[in-house]
């Protein structure tokens, strides 16, 4: 299987761990230092050997932060992981609420003085000036130092060396040296010789490849130079690139040569200050200007290849979610366990002999362990499914045209009252928006509340946004686009994004219902008065579980959105179902 259940950390791994932190800080005259959820390629997920926050304290969330002073030491962690932080940290650690406390005010309230520490290659440059200009004034300073971490983590992982494949042109829409002549203009017209590119997702995408040296997520490691005349300098390990032809115009380079070749650069150098690591830009002698990754925003705007791919994947993924689903109503409760439920569903993503992993580890969370927003099963958490509860199963699949992200919750026996009323309210935001039209120029803030206002009416919300990006066979979240109240950036045609809105009871059950969608131009309609708009075109055609819905509570429209959307599951998927299995979906898919 690609998905484990082992337990990786322990909270009582935390404390020895911790002292010796502390012991090198003060070896090395530091009043803190600060651990990252970040590798020096600064993507989203990080490969073992630079999972310092997991070892350090114990929490694995995809996001968050430590920062260990003499006398205390702060986890800091979104809405996400506010459960999940509770269970995976020994009482030496305190957790956090973050973005709401700031790291700046936070260290302020407890420092009047002293250094702290940093690894320059884990902090963006956006970051460091940040946190220099929130911490101006207090007597503390942050100083740049190696590791230390790395210092006291004797058994520290290798790095890692998969080997790169090419992703084909004919999947991707473009040719790497179309993407490389395109991009290369766009640096000329910013007045930019030169691009430093760290993330892993945009330096795969650039030069149309694909790797696996993080889990779950199809990319390599590696620093690329993309300069004005197409050209670009790569830097990776050799033995990665073994029978790899990325043609003549990419130059490669060992990874212990970037540090000089930055220095060596003639500017001006353009570097993104939300990506960069600070030691990449205090490596540089040359003019730099300061702007976006010149990949963030093609990539996420998919070609019509990328997007005829990832209706083709979700089709796919479709057949298995019904055989699931189908498989589980038959068999729930029974003896299930949720790692019998994840297993059965790896098992059949995997019939299809297109599966290449699946896109991150599957959620599948029963009764109270559903309340945990990014839940991982492991032989320790296992639990066995209960009548009366309900299931939550967040899962994906990684396949050669497409990434698929989906969730479904499903009732295991007769569902609660409240928990059908509360489902309810979330499949009434998530039709909301699969039903938004907008104008051209809006982002993902403005459409946000959209998902929200059934549950706002009932004086309830969900701590995390209602949808990320998602790449075509690249990292299943992907910038620049969101659907958050932080969703700064414009909605394009062409982008993919998750909507998912949920809601969670501590202690007893969660909620979420999540489709796939596609931004596309929108037709005009009679009497309208706005020039462009956009619409969603929906992705994902698995039935959502109608025992769960308390059907008074849906108006005319919203009725007539599911119908419609279960009837396309059926004419969908149904041809490519087994007989049992088609049944189920004939029933599951009911008008209401």
């Amino acid at each position: 299987m690609f998905q484990s259940f082992d337990v990786t950390t322990r909270p009582e791994q935390g404390p020895p761990r911790l002292a010796r932190l502390r012991e090198e800080m003060a070896a090395r005259g530091l009043a803190g230092f600060v651990v990252p959820k970040a590798d020096v390629h600064q993507g989203e997920y990080v490969a073992p050997r630079d999972d310092r926050l997991a070892w350090l304290t114990g929490f694995t969330g995809s996001a968050g932060f430590a920062v260990v002073l003499a006398e205390e030491a702060g986890v800091f962690v979104d809405g996400r992981y506010r459960v999940q932080v509770k269970s995976q940290v020994a009482g030496v650690f305190t957790p956090v609420d973050w973005p709401e406390v700031q790291l700046a005010d936070w260290v302020r309230e407890r420092l009047e003085a002293g250094d702290l520490g940093f690894d320059p290659w884990l902090h963006t440059l956006k970051q460091v000036r940040g946190l220099r200009q929130g911490l101006e004034g207090s007597g503390v300073t942050l100083r740049a130092v190696d590791n230390l971490v790395d210092a006291i983590w004797a058994d520290q992982p290798a790095p890692p060396l998969a080997p790169v494949k090419t992703h084909p042109d004919a999947l991707a829409g473009r040719s790497s040296a179309e993407k490389r002549a395109a991009l290369a203009g766009d640096l000329r017209k910013a007045g930019a010789k030169v691009a430093v590119i760290t993330l892993p997702d945009s330096l795969c995408w650039l030069l149309n490849i694909r790797g696996s040296d993080i889990p779950r997520n199809p990319v390599a490691h590696g620093f690329a130079i993309l300069c004005d005349d197409g050209t670009v300098d790569l830097f990776m390990a050799a033995q990665k690139l073994d029978g790899v032809d990325l043609g003549g115009e990419v130059r490669r380079h060992a990874p212990e040569e970037f540090a000089a070749a930055l220095a060596g650069l003639e500017g001006p150098v353009l570097v993104d200050p939300e990506s960069v690591p600070l030691a990449v830009v205090e490596a540089l002698t040359a003019e730099v200007i300061e702007g976006r990754d010149p990949c963030i925003l093609p990539k996420a705007c998919k070609t019509v290849a990328e997007l005829a791919g990832m209706r083709a994947a979700h089709l796919r993924d479709a057949v298995a979610m019904c055989e699931f689903l189908a498989w589980l109503d038959a068999e729930a409760p029974g003896n299930l366990t949720e790692i019998d439920v994840v297993r059965k569903l790896e098992a059949l993503r995997r019939e299809s002999n297109q599966l290449m992993d699946i896109s991150f580890e599957t959620i599948c969370g029963s009764g109270p362990n559903g309340a945990i927003v990014h839940y991982r099963v492991s032989e320790e958490t296992n639990r066995t499914l209960a009548a009366g509860e309900v299931l939550l199963v967040d899962s994906g699949g990684q396949y050669l045209d497409g990434t698929t992200d989906i969730t479904r919750t499903i009732a295991v026996g007769p569902p609660p009252q409240e928990a059908c009323e509360a489902f309810t309210r979330v499949l009434q935001g998530m039709i909301a928006m699969s039903r938004a039209r907008w104008p051209r120029g809006l982002a993902g803030r403005d459409l946000d509340a959209l998902a929200r206002m059934p549950l706002w009416m009932a004086g309830q919300d969900y701590g995390h946004g209602t949808g990320h990006g998602v790449g075509a066979y690249l990292s299943v979240h992907e910038g620049p686009a969101r659907l958050a109240r932080t969703g700064s950036e414009e909605l394009r045609a062409g982008m993919v994004l998750s909507n998912e809105p949920g809601f969670y009871r501590e202690g007893a059950y969660g909620i979420r219902i999540e489709n796939l969608m596609a931004a596309r131009a929108a037709a005009p309609l009679p009497g309208g008065t706005v020039a462009e708009m956009l619409e969603w075109e929906t992705l994902t055609f698995v039935p959502i579980d109608t025992r769960l819905i308390v059907p008074q509570m849906l108006n005319a429209p919203e009725r007539a959105w599911l119908n419609t959307y279960h009837a396309a599951c059926r004419e969908k998927v149904r041809g490519s179902l087994g007989k049992a299995a088609a049944m189920w979906l004939d029933a599951a898919t009911a008008a209401i």
